[in-house]
């Protein structure tokens, strides 16, 4: 991005921020020069820490990806910019997971390392490898078999090559992976007393329960690029809580990860000879409920999807009523277990992308040699 469109981004959200901040619009002239001076100098600038912190919220109100948008003035806000060596970054991050887990009561958390640069020609950012900081670990068996997250198959390999010592259980968490700059990417444990995770069990199958079935208590995504003003963060973790249906009805039943339907079908002694039975549908539900019931058991924060559509429509009515307009994915947005029971499913949603906002990025390990 060049300066002049970078003056332009930063413009556009210190009026933005700055307003409804209540600030005047002498202060907002006061900063846009200072800014100007600073990308004069450096072709960018740096936020203050209230523009950080508003920013980072504002971006989550703006993804329209997310359902839990409601709460999105809760988030908390970690300024690790200072941070310049692997070792720092990686107690940060494990500070994250302890901070956001609260011992099940999870707080809606970001940790926001340097932003990324040009500096006498050469780019300077952080990237954390992981796709999540919390993740089980997938192993293909000579057999071509899996043992674990089959969506954590690549990440897995590169951990090993640097050197991780695999346990080929179903549900190892993954280290940490930490690059800056050019440097060779550093790997660090993730010590298993600050992760919490939650045994699935069903209500009234034991069954289901034997399966052994579990999975973490926090989502922090950790390989997104967070976008205010014109300046890009590369690492900036973040995380809600987990919707009950992220896990029952995708990480623990989708064929291309652990793939539990057929186990939980027999388990139930379920009619699995024809797609007409339904057997999927009602294994599905069961899933469902053994997760949403285990994680109240251990007092984890998780929310059904149907109050989450009712949160996600308050989050509409408060946003129309401060005169903004509602951006949204609509596949995204509608839950994968009965869709057509929340109102979600009957209304459409603009899918125009704002600023600030989270983005994907390449995987940094694509075209990385070990």
């Amino acid at each position: 991005m060049i300066a002049a469109e970078v003056f332009n981004e930063a413009k556009k959200f210190i009026s933005n921020c700055y307003t409804e901040l209540g600030k005047s619009q002498s202060e907002i002239d006061q900063r846009l020069v200072h800014i100007q001076q600073q990308i004069d100098q450096h072709g960018t600038y740096e936020h203050t820490c209230l523009e950080l912190e508003y920013g980072s919220k504002l971006a989550w109100r703006n993804s329209n990806r997310c359902i839990g948008r409601f709460f999105w003035e809760s988030l908390q806000v970690f300024d690790h910019r200072s941070l310049t060596d692997e070792k720092s970054i990686a107690d940060a991050l494990l500070q994250h997971i302890e901070y956001a887990t609260n011992n099940g009561k999870i707080r809606s958390t970001i940790s926001i390392f340097q932003q990324s640069m040009v500096v006498n020609g050469s780019l300077k950012e952080v990237r954390i490898w992981n796709h999540q900081l919390l993740r089980y670990a997938g192993y293909v068996q000579k057999d071509g078999s899996i043992i674990g997250d089959p969506a954590s198959i690549s990440f897995t390999k590169q951990c090993i090559a640097l050197g991780w010592k695999p346990l080929c259980g179903a549900y190892d968490i993954l280290p940490l992976v930490i690059q800056i700059d050019d440097r060779t990417p550093v790997l660090f444990e993730i010590p298993a007393t600050i992760v919490k995770e939650v045994p699935i069990e069903h209500p009234t199958s034991q069954a289901i329960s034997d399966l052994n079935m579990r999975w973490y208590a926090v989502p922090i995504v950790s390989d997104m690029l967070l976008e205010i003003g014109g300046v890009s963060y590369t690492a900036a973790p973040f995380n809600g809580w987990y919707m009950g249906t992220e896990i029952g009805a995708r990480n623990l039943a989708d064929k291309d990860r652990y793939n539990k339907l057929v186990d939980i079908a027999k388990a139930l002694h379920l009619n699995t000879s024809h797609a007409s039975t339904l057997w999927k549908d009602q294994a599905l539900v069961e899933l469902n409920i053994a997760v949403l019931h285990s994680y109240k058991k251990e007092k984890v924060t998780i929310v059904d999807h149907h109050t989450a559509a009712v949160q996600f429509k308050q989050f509409e009515r408060k946003e129309q009523d401060a005169g903004r307009s509602i951006t949204g994915r609509w596949s995204w947005l509608v839950p994968p277990l009965s869709p057509a029971t929340t109102d979600l499913f009957h209304v459409s949603y603009n899918d125009v992308e704002q600023s600030p906002n989270y983005h994907y990025q390449a995987s940094p390990y694509q075209h990385h040699n070990l």
